[in-house]
């Protein structure tokens, strides 16, 4: 790469605890790695109509994020948001209405309410599930890949701090 950037894809689904924590971790790690990218996979582990698993559904956040990504919107911030509506408020982020206004502080709610309702990113979506569980080989969230390499969740375990620390330390020294 001319750029010198080095870029790891971060499979992750918002409803996902492991997910949410290894979103933080990164946020922590990559202050020590200005040049590396993130490239957000986002992807639902448990689709509708499977029940889900971790309280609600991540679709309509999902499609948020591609919603954010458009209008470029800080997707740092986004994940930051969106996580903590799945993890720790008592915000209903399957209702599109509810949600929008709760991601007010970032994206303009009438326009986001809009794109939700008139299904505009629910092909992203499904897409995204696509990439992540049948291109990409993933089989546990949260996921890394980079370079060939991959390191990918223990179900009901995630990964840890030193994995991904690893993972992006051997990535970065492949460039």
């Amino acid at each position: 790469m001319s750029d010198n950037t080095h870029k790891i894809e971060f499979f992750f689904d918002y409803a996902c605890p492991y997910c949410r924590q290894a979103y933080q971790t990164l946020t922590e790690l990559l202050r020590d790695y200005p040049k590396m990218e993130i490239i957000w996979c986002p992807c639902e582990s448990h689709p509708r109509p499977v029940p889900a698993v971790h309280g609600m559904h991540s679709d309509l956040c999902i499609q948020g994020m591609f919603f954010a990504a458009d209008n470029d919107i800080d997707l740092w911030q986004y994940h930051k948001l969106a996580f903590s509506l799945m993890h720790g408020s008592d915000i209903n982020v399957e209702n599109i209405d509810t949600l929008a206004q709760s991601l007010a502080t970032l994206a303009d709610a009438k326009k986001l309410k809009q794109a939700l309702h008139g299904g505009i990113y629910l092909q992203a979506l499904q897409d995204a599930n696509r990439y992540a569980f049948e291109q990409s080989g993933v089989w546990a969230l949260p996921a890394l890949r980079a370079n060939g390499n991959k390191l990918d969740a223990v179900i009901d375990v995630g990964i840890t701090e030193k994995q991904i620390r690893n993972f992006i330390s051997n990535n970065h020294k492949a460039f």
